[in-house]
């Protein structure tokens, strides 16, 4: 466990406030659509709901980026796929009102803006409870010509920022040439890249870190992580696969340990353990405040410090959420472990 310098790790936060993030990835939408049961349908034996409220959140490898500009009072920056549909505007809208900048994102008209619609009801002596999940997503890689298009605006905007996150959820964009294309370019600039994969992370070679969860590690090497032994085993094998400078695995109640390539590991617990509501999203804050962190000059254990932290912050909430500098501050001085 590093030693916790409150008042230096409070510097490290103040310097979040100029990095400016870029994101390439699967770039997503959740609708969270609520309503008030009313009665039982006559068509069908269904709830009628009356609609209360519509909210737009940032999700996917966007809610990565939405943590990044909460951090920064720079301009952070999206490269994604969006369709020709309804929920296009949308997503480009959100992303802007979060301090996005959309400029390098690229439309095809041949696959649907990923949107996943989440349908809730309540009634007047019950919980709000989520009835229906729609997802409108193409899982196909994207086609050679939107490839082109995105490595193009891959080259044209990595200069303009301090550091990259690739950003996988499987839902077509992390193609090999967008990959390689993204580590290269970083590289050739001198410009941290970091990996938050849910797919084979031997396709994403070369980059400063790579961030998964135990499931995924574990997907990863091969074996089940039981222990303090197969734990530093899988930190040493993900770092050969990949060629990493770090690995950081994301434990969950157990926290996280970070590898790097020249032999120093690092652990923490989780903070805050009790208080947790709801994980969605953590992986993205995590990564996101780490690389952030990197950028501004921070030590790999201090930055993921500083990842740990923001992670206990958003899991209070419900859905995708973000932290500040000013409650990253605040949350610092209360650290529970």
């Amino acid at each position: 466990m590093p030693n916790l310098d409150i008042a230096g790790l409070k510097k490290r936060i103040d310097s979040l406030r100029g990095v400016k993030t870029l994101v390439v990835g699967d770039l997503a939408i959740d609708e969270m659509m609520y309503g008030v049961a009313s009665r039982i349908s006559r068509e069908a034996p269904v709830l009628i709901l009356k609609h209360t409220e519509t909210k737009v959140i940032l999700g996917g490898g966007a809610n990565a980026i939405h943590n990044a500009a909460t951090l920064s009072d720079e301009q952070c920056g999206a490269i994604g796929v969006y369709g020709d549909d309804y929920h296009a505007p949308i997503l480009l809208d959100a992303l802007k009102k979060a301090n996005i900048d959309t400029r390098y994102m690229v439309q095809d008209k041949t696959r649907p803006t990923t949107t996943k619609t989440r349908i809730s009801g309540s009634s007047t002596q019950s919980v709000t409870q989520q009835i229906v999940r729609i997802d409108r997503e193409m899982n196909d890689p994207v086609s050679k010509e939107t490839e082109e298009k995105v490595i193009a605006q891959i080259k044209k905007a990595i200069p303009n920022f301090d550091a990259v996150i690739l950003s996988d959820y499987g839902i077509g964009m992390m193609t090999d040439g967008i990959i390689k294309a993204t580590i290269d370019t970083a590289r050739e600039h001198g410009i941290i890249v970091a990996v938050d994969a849910q797919s084979d992370m031997r396709r994403f070679k070369n980059a400063t870190v790579l961030t998964p969860n135990q499931p995924d590690a574990e997907k990863a090497v091969g074996y089940r992580i039981v222990d303090d032994i197969t734990l530093n085993k899988a930190g040493a094998d993900l770092l050969a696969q990949t060629n990493a400078d770090m690995i950081l695995i994301t434990r969950g109640s157990y926290g996280m340990m970070l590898f790097l390539k020249n032999g120093e590991t690092h652990k923490i617990p989780a903070f805050n353990r009790t208080d947790v509501f709801d994980v969605t999203g953590a992986g993205d804050t995590v990564v996101a405040t780490f690389t952030a962190a990197l950028a501004a000059g921070a030590r790999p254990e201090e930055a993921m410090i500083l990842g740990n932290l923001a992670a206990s912050i958003v899991i209070r909430h419900f859905g995708c959420a973000t932290t500040s500098r000013e409650e990253l501050k605040e949350q610092i001085e209360e650290i529970e472990f």
